[in-house]
């Protein structure tokens, strides 16, 4: 298969001592093609020249996660901008609140979603999206300028029903993870996932976390990587009812669609 993982952060220091195996060990398990997470000032940097180093294999996004919303100010809105009229970035972001945690002031985290969101709309590139228990104020924001944007997707989308089709009926993308292995929290996700048009679906191993539970043979390694995002993919296809191969090349083209990136 030829795959894309839309959402992995490879430059995490737990990547330092064989970020080339890995890349290479997800090209021998069909991945062709990965997004590298830009989170942060810096991290959008190296996200940016880890993809000049893999042309045409790697490609990068920039932006501040929630997490770090609270270190937003100008320069920080001056330098995402410059990284975004590069044409190995492919979307901004990651952006978007996360209530779950608050490691940023609540007040700070929506600035910074919508500064980046304006990002998005003055340089047309998609958004890459943050979402997890902060539906009522991420979908407000969202929504008021959902019709200035290009193509956006809430990546490792988590939330109920209800909130998969709010998000739907704005024509966003709906990134899935590992979380559907996780029999502790995902099992809820299992029975909507039909729910979502094949042209609106992409697959991300948000690696180094959320390691598939549900790997066969286990792993030992706590730490998730690219080259099993055959298996997200296999797990969403059952889900769905669906033929892996036949998903697998939908998720393709629509990642393609979505970062504009060359046809295979």
């Amino acid at each position: 298969m030829d795959l894309i993982d839309i959402g992995c952060n490879l430059t995490h220091d737990s990547f330092d001592s064989d970020r080339d195996d890995v890349i290479e060990r997800a090209h021998e398990a069909g991945v062709s093609r990965m997004i590298v997470t830009g989170a942060s000032k810096e991290g959008s940097r190296q996200a940016l020249n880890l993809a000049q180093k893999h042309p045409e294999v790697l490609y990068a996004t920039a932006g501040v996660h929630p997490h770090h919303a609270a270190d937003y100010d100008e320069e920080t809105d001056r330098l995402l901008r410059e990284l975004a009229a590069d044409v190995r970035v492919v979307a901004a972001g990651e952006t978007g609140l996360d209530y779950f945690r608050d490691f940023s002031p609540r007040d700070a985290q929506r600035r910074a979603f919508e500064a980046q969101l304006q990002v998005g709309i003055d340089s047309g590139k998609p958004l890459f999206l943050h979402l997890r228990d902060a539906h009522a104020d991420f979908y407000a924001i969202l929504k008021a300028v959902r019709d200035q944007l290009a193509d956006a997707v809430v990546h490792c989308f988590t939330g109920n029903r209800e909130e998969l089709h709010a998000y739907l009926d704005l024509d966003c993308y709906i990134g899935i993870t590992g979380w559907i292995c996780d029999e502790r929290r995902g099992v809820h996700m299992q029975d909507y996932l039909a729910d979502v048009p094949i042209d609106r679906l992409m697959i991300e191993t948000d690696a180094p976390y959320l390691k598939p539970r549900n790997l066969r043979p286990r792993v030992k390694a706590h730490r998730n990587e690219p080259q099993w995002l055959p298996w997200i993919l296999g797990t969403l296809a059952a889900c769905r009812g669906e033929h892996p191969e036949a998903l697998g090349e939908a998720t393709t083209r629509n990642a393609e669609r979505f970062f504009r990136l060359p046809t295979a």
